[in-house]
This record gives C-alpha cells, sequence and structure tokens, in this order.
C-alpha cells in the first residue's frame, strides 16, 4: 500500500476520534451536571458540604434544598456525635414504652422494625399454613397451647372434608400495644389491620361460611414469645385475638 494511503486513513481515523469526543463528551465520576463548572468538586453544593469525591461520584438520590436556603446551611454536620434514639422512644411514656425498654435492656439486639417486619411475615406464613392445613411447618412457629388449638381446626376440617379458602390481600398495618418481660419471656403484642378473603366450602364445594368474591377488613391481635436468654433468635406466636 503507498505510503501516501496510509497517511490519509491515520489522518481520517484521528480526525473520526475527535469527532466523537467532542460529540459525545467524557465520563470522569461525574454525570455532565449543567453547573458543574460553577460548583466543581471542590467546591460546597447546595447544602453547603463538600461534593462526594469517592469513585461513585456526588449521590443523585438526595433531596435538593430551595436555592434560597443554600447559603443558610451550616457547612458541618451537626449530627455527628449525637447518639442514636433509643428503641423505646419510638413510644409515648407508659408501660408499653417501659416494656420495650425492659426488652432491649435483656436482649441488646432487638429493634422495634425487625421484630415489626418479622411479626408481618410470620402473620401471611401462618394464615398460609393454616388454610393448607399444613400443620407440620406451623409447629416450630407456635406455642404448644396454640399449635393444638390450630392442629384441632385444622383435623377438624379435614374429617368433615371442608376446604378452606383464605386469601391475604394486603397487611395494612401491624402496630405494637403491648411489651412485657417476665423472668427473661419477653412477649409482645401486635394489632394486625389486614384485608382478607375468606371462604370455606364443603364436600359439594358450596360455600357454607364466607364469601370467595368479598374483601374484609380484620383486625387481629397476635401475642409473640421469646426467652432473651436463648440463643435461638425465633419468636412463637402464643396467643391470638380478635375483635369479633
Amino acid at each position: 500500500m503507498p505510503i501516501f494511503d496510509i497517511i490519509l486513513f491515520a489522518l481520517i481515523a484521528v480526525f473520526l476520534v475527535l469527532r466523537l469526543r467532542s460529540t459525545l463528551g467524557r465520563r470522569d465520576g461525574f454525570n455532565g451536571r449543567p453547573d458543574e463548572g460553577e460548583n466543581g468538586p471542590d467546591k460546597p453544593n447546595e447544602f453547603g458540604k463538600p461534593q462526594n469525591k469517592s469513585k461513585g461520584g456526588p449521590k443523585d438520590n438526595v433531596i435538593r434544598l430551595p436555592e434560597n436556603r443554600a447559603d443558610d446551611t451550616p457547612a458541618v454536620d451537626v449530627s455527628i456525635g449525637e447518639p442514636e434514639p433509643a428503641e423505646e422512644d419510638a413510644f409515648e411514656d407508659g408501660p408499653l414504652k417501659d416494656g420495650i425498654a425492659a426488652i432491649v435492656k435483656a436482649d441488646p439486639s432487638f429493634t422495634v422494625r425487625d421484630f415489626t417486619d418479622g411479626s408481618k411475615m410470620a402473620f401471611e406464613m401462618i394464615l398460609s399454613f393454616y388454610c393448607e392445613g399444613n400443620a407440620k411447618a406451623l409447629k416450630p412457629l407456635l406455642s404448644s397451647e396454640v399449635y393444638a388449638n390450630f392442629h384441632y381446626a385444622i383435623r377438624d376440617r379435614e374429617e368433615k372434608e371442608q376446604t378452606l379458602e383464605e386469601t391475604l390481600v394486603g397487611i395494612n398495618s401491624a402496630q405494637i400495644v403491648e411489651a412485657t418481660l417476665v423472668n427473661n419471656e419477653a412477649q409482645i403484642t401486635v394489632k394486625f389491620v389486614s384485608e382478607q378473603i375468606s371462604a370455606l366450602r364443603d364436600t359439594d364445594g358450596t360455600v357454607i361460611e364466607g364469601d370467595p368474591a368479598h374483601v374484609e377488613k380484620a383486625v387481629d391481635f397476635w401475642t409473640f414469645s421469646r426467652n432473651t436468654r436463648s440463643r435461638d433468635p425465633n419468636w412463637a406466636l402464643v396467643a391470638t385475638g380478635s375483635l369479633d
């Protein structure tokens, strides 16, 4: 190939690279924000704090303050050094707050959020296993007394050849309403407000209780218990109740 052709192709290649570079721009950890030149990585942003210079760049999920408040925001993070709020501080003064404080003292790993999330999962699982008639799966989730009641109801349903259709549409709320600690045994009662569809059918498939086409609001009070000295982190359902 003549040397002239090689030089020509090289010039064309350099031209194309420069053209693409000017068109697409560069990626250097920032997303090309329009105010980048004025408010660069070493200058404070609208929160009055230095921009994040880590590899991930500034966080995009931060809610920006109005511009007229930007200059009044101090450059110091005032939350540094402040203690985390105690778990019992989520409740007003009274027996419930005292009960949560006692449980946290006995089991420092306890958190209200984790317990509430776990109670909702248990609520859904227990309803599902009870509807299926799965007594084996229910046993580790219940105290011996509650298990005996559930097992009796399942066996009675099977003897009558009845079928229970239970659909948990959703849990609207799960609220801790009572908490106690007696002899290292923690007990917490949760008020569940949920929407459910329930229908009990006989051997012919006829609905004898409930309505498969009706969503019903249900309010249940379930009490969970756990020995805070035990290595087993699981809570067991020890009592159930409702407004009916």
